[in-house]
Parts: structure tokens; sequence; C-alpha cells
């Protein structure tokens, strides 16, 4: 969070989080293209040869005041390959709320799991007390024939009752849901300690 008193503005970084080809850059590109021009920034995307997020996507959101401020939130994915686990962390740093995207494949769990955890250790090296710190988490694809279904992805990835949606950001079901979802919980935690 930062505060930019000149502007009365409230800058809060949320950071889209998980495995790789999950859906954190679909997600975003939906919000970017279903956003009012005059509500958002442009989308910063940078990608390798084969499409994938080599560092992050950006898009710069405003919403309702919050204590008289007015919000900007700047939403960021993480690169999902597992070689990238520096720029990862590195993204995390000094973000208010997470939206965990989970693919809903049969066959993913393990990369779900991994990058579930990879997630908590990082949150812990940079501080944030995991127990506390806004996440919520997307079950995407669940569109696609083998998905399964959302209680026995709640069950594998251990998430101790964190808000979950269900999603097929293809399409923009539950992109929006996620994204009130996750801005209200760094909201509600940022009314907190201002």
């Amino acid at each position: 969070m930062f505060i930019n008193w000149a502007l009365s503005e409230l800058n809060l970084k949320i950071v889209y989080y998980g495995p790789a080809l999950s859906g954190k850059t679909t997600n975003l590109q939906y919000i970017h293209q279903h956003t009012p021009q005059h509500m958002r920034g442009e989308l910063v995307s940078i990608n390798t040869q084969q499409e994938r997020t080599l560092l992050f996507d950006f898009l710069q959101i405003e919403l309702e005041p919050i204590n008289n401020l007015k919000p900007r939130f700047k939403l960021y994915t993480v690169p999902g390959q597992v070689y990238y686990a520096a720029s990862r962390r590195l993204v995390l740093q000094g973000s208010d709320g997470i939206v965990f995207v989970a693919d809903a494949q049969a066959g993913r769990t393990t990369e779900n799991q991994d990058s579930w955890y990879a997630m908590e250790q990082h949150l812990i090296e940079l501080g944030y007390d995991i127990k506390t710190f806004p996440i919520i988490v997307q079950f995407n694809k669940l569109d696609l024939p083998h998905a399964l279904p959302p209680a026995q992805l709640y069950r594998s990835l251990n998430i101790n009752g964190r808000m979950c949606f269900g999603a097929a950001a293809l399409k923009g079901v539950g992109v929006f849901k996620t994204l009130k979802a996750v801005t209200t919980a760094v909201a509600a935690q940022v009314r907190k300690n201002l």
C-alpha cells in the first residue's frame, strides 16, 4: 500500500498467482476488455516467444473511495513456470492481496499444490502473516470436460476456509466475482490499518 497524500490516492497491489497456464493472464485480459476505459489503464504484458508471461502483466483499475482516498488497484500476474521462482517472489513484494488461480483440470493437482506451497513460502519470507493476508482462490477452467469438482480442488489445496470461486476465465465466468472479492478483502484490511 502506498498513499499519495497530495492526490488523495491509495495505491494497492493485487497479484494473480498460480501454476503455468492456469488462466492468470486470461483473467487480466478479460477484466481489461470489460472495464470502462475511464476506469482502467493500459494492459502491459511481457511475453516470451511462446506467448507465456515472463515477468508480469499489469493493469490498473479505479474503484470507489476508501476513507476519502481514491483507490487505484494495480493488478499483476506472476510467471507460472517453476524456473521463475525469483521473479514470482519479486512480484509478490509489496502486494496487498492475492488471487490464487488454480487449474481445475484433472492432472494439474500437483502443479496447483506446488504453486500454493511456493506462494505461502514466498509470503512468509517476505514477512506476511498468511493467516490474515487476503487470498482469494479461483478454480479456473471448470468448463472443460475433465475438470475436477470444486470440493475436490478445495481439499487438495488445504485452503483453510478461504473464499473460493469457480471460473471459466476465457468466457468471463467468475472473473469479476473473484476481482470483487479480492478488492473487497483488501479494502477491509486497509480500513483496519488506516
